[in-house]
């Protein structure tokens, strides 16, 4: 078929949806609710998935570098496994073009004591003015302040900790702990601050201080480990390459380097739970919307069952009729998809602009913002699915259509 023929079958079968504008108009919004249903529900799925990826990737790092006793065995005693020089090699780490931050990190427990009453505590030692500056806000401060850099021996307790101590902003605490040599050690210190992570049970044992503090209280230079944080989550494979690379024999230390995905069983978790919601849900969005949008063109087609006839009648060959047929379809698909990803992207923005809140998901406090993600990829398969769905529908009933005898389609009702 030449051009001048292909153009000239689009414009008749432009003038025939116009025939009837009621028909082709609702053939045209059942396409666009479709395409539109699909398009906010991956959506929805990609943001879930994107937001946990992040919140992973924003609380250990991209990297994490450690021992690999640190990530394969418990220790006897705290930092057993810890890393030694931990200035040298986060001057090294930074010297990596893809490294925007590394922050160090000292994890023990041990108890918090007011004097009257003493609790178990789970404590991390931060670099407090990095930490707050590559994270942004990862934790809601309820009262008081952040940690500083400038201010040694100050803690910050969870909100749940807080309350079981009777603490406030400027309360002396005692923190407690064994050190690298086995032996109990005290500290005394002061609250600088209380805060809320969103998981109560959390609140109910987290303890923040500094680094310097935590290794003062447990007797050692070193660190547990090193969260590396990138420029973005698309390098973390080569940058972990790079790393490990050098990173396998440093001195007499052989460190191991894990990504982000690696550290995060609540991610993994979540999103074995989620692809089987997520499945089943898409599932059975894509089933409704094909059998919803194929009987809307089947039904434009039968609906003109006679007007087939008569064209049958008068000498208009069956594969003329299905291709111009399908090529209406086609145009109608079109149309309703591309109406679709308007609309989608119509409700995408104003989530940004009004944004709603979901309910806190099991196990947290706080709830978090409902979002559309936009990913071009998706767009593109949806839209493309649509329009071969219009189109391939048009044509499948056509064919049965124009393949009645001419005396019957002309007593169609």
């Amino acid at each position: 078929m030449t051009f001048n023929g292909t153009r000239h079958w689009l414009r008749f079968a432009a003038a025939n949806t116009l025939r009837n504008r009621r028909r082709s108009l609702a053939t045209v919004l059942v396409t666009a609710l479709g395409t539109a249903a699909l398009l906010l529900a991956g959506g929805f799925a990609l943001f879930t998935y994107q937001s946990l990826e992040q919140l992973s990737a924003r609380t250990t790092g991209h990297l994490v570098l450690a021992t690999p006793a640190q990530f394969d065995g418990s220790e006897d005693v705290p930092l057993q496994h810890g890393l030694d020089d931990a200035d040298a090699l986060r001057q090294r780490l930074l010297a990596d073009p893809a490294v925007r931050q590394v922050l160090p990190r000292v994890a023990f427990s041990g108890l918090v004591s007011n004097g009257d009453k003493s609790t178990v505590m789970m404590a991390v030692g931060i670099d407090p003015d990095a930490e707050f500056a590559v994270k942004g806000p990862f934790l809601t401060v309820s009262a008081g302040r952040v940690l500083s850099t400038g201010r040694p021996q100050e803690v910050m307790l969870g909100e749940g900790l807080a309350r079981s101590l009777k603490a406030a902003p400027g309360t002396g605490l005692t923190l407690l702990a064994s050190t690298t040599e086995g032996a109990l050690n005290a500290l005394d210190v002061t609250v600088a601050g209380t805060f809320s992570t969103g998981v109560p049970d959390v609140d109910q044992r987290l303890v923040y201080t500094d680094v310097a503090t935590a290794q003062k209280l447990l007797v050692t230079k070193r660190v547990t480990s090193l969260g590396v944080f990138l420029d973005r989550m698309a390098s973390t494979l080569p940058a972990q390459q790079r790393v490990q690379a050098w990173a396998g024999q440093i001195g007499t230390q052989a460190l191991r380097v894990q990504t982000w995905l690696d550290e995060a069983f609540f991610y993994r978790s979540v999103q074995a739970l989620y692809n089987r919601i997520f499945g089943a849900l898409g599932l059975v969005i894509s089933v409704i919307v094909v059998f919803v949008v194929a009987n809307a063109m089947a039904m434009a087609v039968i609906e003109r069952t006679r007007e087939i006839g008569t064209l049958r009648a008068l000498g208009t060959q069956r594969s003329h009729l299905v291709g111009s047929l399908a090529l209406e379809g086609l145009l109608l698909g079109s149309a309703g998809a591309l109406l679709g990803a308007l609309l989608a992207l119509a409700v995408t923005g104003l989530l940004l602009v009004l944004p709603l809140q979901m309910p806190p998901p099991p196990g947290r406090s706080v709830g978090y913002p409902l979002q559309i993600a936009f990913d071009p990829l998706l767009y593109a398969a949806v839209l493309a699915a649509m329009v071969l769905l219009a189109a391939t529908a048009a044509a499948l009933v056509a064919r049965r259509t124009v393949a009645l005898p001419v005396p019957q389609a002309l007593a169609h009702v």
